[in-house]
């Protein structure tokens, strides 16, 4: 594994590039590093505009205070009203270990595990549970993934044959990040794409010609002793070769004015704001800079070799995501924030990139020692247990598909429980529910008011947090917005969920976005700032549920 090195930030295109290692960081926003004082003088020019930026000022004020106008969110919309074409290519809850073999099965256990992830999302639950194997363990692994969405399998599918084709795991780990979340990528990342990817998946659609277009068709690569399945309908393979190519006539400049047009539109400027009004002052650049380039990188690297639009998102002229979309939303704030960039210490994607290429290379180094197999679907949630065995998941992870809006808790379980493994067989076996929205679908408007009374318990706490020092002074005073975006992580809800079904949770926690120190506690505000700068809502909560045995 190559150690991280921060390199100099004196990368100007056109110039002569500094590839020394940094020693220290320019002082204003902790963002960018140089070798030495030439070099930051040097940088200076590139820099100027990001070291003076408004959004780093301790008084800066959104728009909407300036102008003295109601901001956007306010009327007769919904205040989390959205902006995009709305798909959801990165996760929105950071990811877990889903196994937790050391606190279930035990170190010593030696069958085969069996996961399932019946409504996935992108992998980076898939990533983080392999990752995280204890080095005991050594049987087989058999991970079924499925997702109804064709850009997300499609993007998985690729994501694991780079992981299976690419021998080098650092050049594998790269490539996979840039694949996943930046918005264009590298000639070496669409090399591999073109002439490693492609090939394997137009082999299988020139043997597929003729077949009938909605007959399911699968798939068995081996290599070594890791294997990969996908299973598709004849037409769904021949659209998964787009995925690896970019679309004609989309050029560079073109795919980021598209992208720009969604996640800096004009008409989103006062939501945008609202966010940035909670963050700290190097975030607020950092996280403008991603909304403006859409590359995960650290805040100084140069991004000259970024020149090809990523075929895995841009499938036609569109940004498919929406504007608020952030890899930062699925990985653990906390460990993300505790990474160490060097003297960057308030670069937070590159403290993403690093805590990410870490998991991945553990992930890779993991697959390359182990009996691995992956199977691969593409359909509803719904239907999926009709293609799979009875009693056979050690766990099943089904995201929020319990919520109202999807299949609902009743319909999840009657689909997922029989999928699990006998109590009888494996007691440890637990199917995980999360939900996102039971909260909002069940509190009332009393409820609501009845803990943000001016004198009340929730806001004196919130006043703790914040540390302010005065009463809001008029309507849309930028206080309000900060009590309001605090309110969620302050207030509690266990009144409104209702059945626990495994009381002791050995997976994840049952609220664990929630706050757990309280106002003056060491590290209590560090992770409220953590919570209230980040992308969860504290309402998430997840079901641990087991099967019971019905005696006839």
């Amino acid at each position: 594994m190559a150690t991280f090195q921060p390199i100099c930030a004196n990368q100007a295109p056109n110039n002569a590039k500094c590839n020394n290692t940094s020693r220290f960081a320019c002082k204003n926003y902790l963002l960018v590093t140089y070798c030495g004082p030439e070099c930051q003088k040097s940088h200076w020019t590139m820099h100027k505009s990001d070291c003076k930026s408004h959004l780093g000022r301790e008084g800066w004020q959104p728009d909407w205070v300036l102008e003295n106008r109601a901001p956007a969110f306010i009327g007769n919309g919904h205040p989390q009203v959205t902006y995009g074409a709305g798909k959801y290519l990165w996760g929105n809850v950071p990811a877990f270990d889903v196994l937790q073999l050391n606190a279930n099965e035990g170190v010593s256990y030696d069958e085969q595990v069996r996961l399932l992830f019946a409504a996935s999302g992108d992998l980076r639950n898939v990533i983080k549970t392999i990752a995280q194997l204890p080095d005991s363990y050594t049987q087989p692994v058999e991970v079924t993934i499925n997702d109804r969405n064709l850009d997300i399998v499609a993007r998985n599918v690729i994501m694991l044959l780079i992981s299976l084709v690419v021998d080098d795991v650092d050049i594998a780990a790269d490539c996979i990040i840039h694949v996943w979340y930046s918005a264009l990528l590298r000639k070496s990342d669409l090399d591999i794409m073109q002439h490693r990817i492609r090939p394997v998946l137009e082999e299988v659609c020139h043997k597929l010609k003729g077949k009938g277009s909605d007959n399911l068709q699968a798939k068995n690569w081996t290599f070594g002793q890791r294997s990969l399945r996908l299973v598709l309908k004849k037409s769904v393979w021949d659209d998964l070769l787009s995925f690896t190519g970019t679309p004609k006539g989309l050029t560079a400049n073109r795919a980021h004015e598209i992208r720009k047009a969604v996640t800096l539109a004009e008409g989103r400027k006062d939501y945008r704001e609202r966010h940035l009004l909670v963050q700290s002052l190097s975030h607020r650049i950092a996280l403008t800079r991603f909304r403006e380039d859409g590359l995960l990188l650290p805040f100084g690297n140069a991004r000259d070799a970024f020149r090809h639009p990523n075929p895995t998102i841009y499938q036609d002229a569109s940004w498919p995501m929406y504007d608020n979309a952030d890899p930062l939303n699925g990985w653990s704030a906390k460990e993300v924030q505790e990474t160490q960039t060097g003297p960057a210490t308030a670069d937070i994607y590159g403290k993403l990139l690093i805590s990410l290429r870490t998991v991945l290379l553990a992930f890779l180094r993991r697959l390359s020692s182990s009996q691995i197999s992956f199977r691969l679907f593409h359909m509803d949630a719904s239907t999926l247990p009709k293609l799979l065995e009875n009693s056979s998941f050690n766990r099943i992870e089904v995201s929020n598909i319990p919520d109202a809006g999807y299949l609902g808790i009743h319909r999840t379980l009657d689909l997922m429980v029989p999928l699990l493994q006998s109590p009888l067989i494996n007691p440890h076996a637990t199917l995980i529910t999360l939900f996102m929205n039971t909260v909002d679908e069940n509190i009332t408007e009393t409820e609501k008011l009845a803990e943000i009374k001016a004198d009340g318990t929730v806001t004196k706490r919130i006043y703790e947090y914040l540390s302010l020092s005065r009463r809001p002074l008029t309507y849309y005073d930028t206080t309000i917005f900060k009590i309001m975006a605090a309110r969620d992580y302050i207030l509690t809800y266990n009144h409104l969920v209702g059945a626990m079904i495994k009381e002791n949770h050995t997976v994840i926690e049952k609220w664990p976005f929630r706050l757990k120190l309280r106002p003056g506690q060491t590290s209590a505000q560090e992770e409220f700032n953590r919570l209230l700068g980040g992308g969860v809502s504290s309402k998430e909560r997840y079901v641990e549920w087991k099967r019971v045995e019905v005696l006839g």
